[in-house]
């Protein structure tokens, strides 16, 4: 089974990977951060480093889903591909920081990828407020997240709503996070769980 995570930064995306990993014993993949080649550049030049990081995101991710669907292991994943393509790539090119050229040839690579694999069983979406994601944003403090304003977050939270309402490619939960606490808040973490258990009850049943 092939759960994935979906959310802008600071969602809590890694956070529930993990809690959910550990109560239904999956294997968790997390997205690269902290041994990602380009983020930390990305956010300090994002025009000169936008198609060399988001090529990098896409190979990463189309490598997780190949291990995903060639294992045997239940697995839920931190982002993804969906997300690189029909948000953050868009985003880069509409705000100038990414040309014609590098924006047409990422979203050839992509179909070509895309046409390889199959959709989650199921896709937890993470909806979340921009002052929400700057405080917890702020409140981990990685080093290369520095510069990211609350435009670009703006920007990135729109597009994760247009995207969400036309998604039709499998199972969804959106779960509204601000109001959620799923780490300290033992009535919320088990809302969430049950939550995700009547989802993959459900498509199991209609399967």
């Amino acid at each position: 089974m092939h759960i994935a995570i979906a959310g802008n930064i600071g969602a809590g995306k890694s956070t529930l990977t993990q809690l959910l990993a550990d109560h239904f014993n999956w294997k968790p993949q997390f997205e690269s951060v902290e041994d990602n080649p380009y983020l930390e550049q990305f956010y300090g030049d994002m025009e000169r480093w936008s198609f060399n990081l988001q090529i990098y995101f896409l190979q990463n991710r189309f490598q997780q889903i190949k291990d995903i669907q060639d294992g045997e292991m239940s697995v839920i994943q931190d982002r993804t591909i969906y997300e690189d393509a029909f948000i953050f790539a868009p985003n880069l090119y509409d705000m100038k920081l990414m040309s014609d050229r590098d924006f047409t040839n990422y979203k050839h690579l992509f179909e070509l990828i895309h046409s390889f694999l199959s959709p989650p069983d199921l896709l937890i979406y993470l909806k979340s407020s921009v002052p929400k994601l700057v405080e917890k944003i702020e409140k981990r403090g990685r080093d290369c997240e520095n510069n990211i304003t609350e435009e670009y977050l703006v920007n990135l939270n729109n597009r994760y709503e247009d995207w969400i309402l036309t998604y039709d490619k499998g199972n969804v939960l959106v779960l509204e996070v601000d109001e959620l606490d799923f780490v300290a808040n033992i009535n919320d973490k088990e809302k969430v769980i049950r939550l995700v258990k009547q989802k993959l009850e459900n498509h199991t049943s209609l399967a």
